[in-house]
């Protein structure tokens, strides 16, 4: 295995703490550098059984700023990038849709260009691979999935700047030739995620008996990928993937919003040892979310037939291994949900 160091933004976050836990344990001839602002969503209590390795290296900052961007190519030399960083919530780029096209537009931006500026037009060994999202293609109606091919038809500010972003990343390749590729995934689920996205938060509200809030008529439809299986994907995307290749990855786990919700009931009161249905009484519509669209499905056959990945357990398997994680790590989820997590930065690097 050759020595590689690199980049990857993002690093403290949901996906990006899989992504860098299994790049450091798997690959001990790469340096893995971590790369993250510790915005309310990342939390280096993620990478705690990690931090010590002898190949993982964290570094504090913001992708917005460009000149602290340079200088972490320059410190490291680095020769590869898997960029996750990004504002991807929903509703929160409803409510600032400036700080989303700042971090999801500029800050790939600044990226793109340091890498070009770094590698000098060498880019042997060299790649530059950008995480993207289903929501980039829109909304589906009762039928069809999404393609690599299908046109961008985004619906939110938070799909519209990753839309931009990953023009900006076909751009670089085929302006300047950089090494590229690009994944687009379907919704993830799993451990270490931050709850305010439906599973987690619905867990914890579980958990305290508190309202389940469900959007409109509950009948949104999305395809799940358990984390783990991404982070898999996204390994073999990036040792195999082809240059300027766009590959999608999906979890062929497609489901209503309220028929998930009531699975996640059922499990939840198995594990509580709660009479059955006891959570489906906390279910509670609220008004609906502004553009929010109908149906996400994935089509990731490119992916299972050029590269022969595909995910490894099935959404009720999945579900069940992360309501006993979030049921067996209270701390964690009492940490974040207080705050209290974001002091562990300080105790552990200042």
């Amino acid at each position: 295995m050759s020595k590689k160091t690199i980049l990857i933004t993002g690093g403290a976050g949901f996906i990006g703490s899989h992504v860098v836990r299994r790049m450091v344990q798997h690959y001990p001839d790469y340096t893995i550098v971590n790369l993250d602002s510790l915005t309310y969503a990342g939390n280096l209590e993620n990478l705690k059984d990690v931090e010590k390795k002898s190949n993982y290296v964290f570094e504090k900052g913001d992708i917005v700023d460009a000149k602290f961007i340079d200088q972490i190519f320059e410190k490291y030399s680095i020769d590869q990038v898997i960029h996750l960083a990004a504002e991807s919530h929903v509703d929160r780029s409803i409510h600032n849709p400036r700080l989303a096209v700042e971090t999801n537009i500029m800050g790939t931006i600044n990226l793109l260009t340091s890498a070009r500026n770094s590698w000098k037009d060498n880019f042997e060994g060299k790649r530059f691979y950008h995480v993207s999202t289903d929501e980039v293609y829109g909304s589906l109606g009762a039928e069809g999935f999404f393609v690599e091919e299908t046109p961008y038809d985004p619906r939110s500010p938070y799909s519209a700047s990753k839309a931009g972003s990953d023009h900006l990343v076909r751009a670089f390749f085929h302006t300047f030739n950089l090494p590229i590729v690009i994944s687009n995934c379907s919704n993830n689920y799993g451990s270490h995620q931050f709850p305010e996205k439906l599973i987690p938060l619905f867990i914890n509200n579980i958990k305290n008996e508190k309202p389940l809030p469900v959007y409109g008529d509950g009948k949104y439809t999305r395809d799940w990928l358990w984390v783990e299986d991404h982070a898999s994907a996204i390994d073999t995307i990036f040792h195999k993937g082809k240059n300027g290749e766009t590959y999608n990855i999906g979890g062929n786990n497609e489901w209503k919003n309220i028929d998930l919700i009531h699975l996640l009931c059922d499990q939840m009161d198995e594990a509580l040892d709660r009479s059955t249905h006891f959570s489906r009484g906390l279910i509670t519509y609220v008004k609906d979310r502004p553009g929010h669209d109908r149906r996400y499905a994935i089509d990731a056959s490119k992916l299972k037939n050029e590269l022969n990945w595909e995910p490894s357990v099935t959404f009720q398997e999945g579900l069940k291994n992360t309501i006993d994680w979030y049921l067996k790590n209270e701390d964690w989820l009492n940490n974040v949900t207080s705050g209290s997590y974001q002091s562990y930065y300080k105790k552990q690097y200042s």
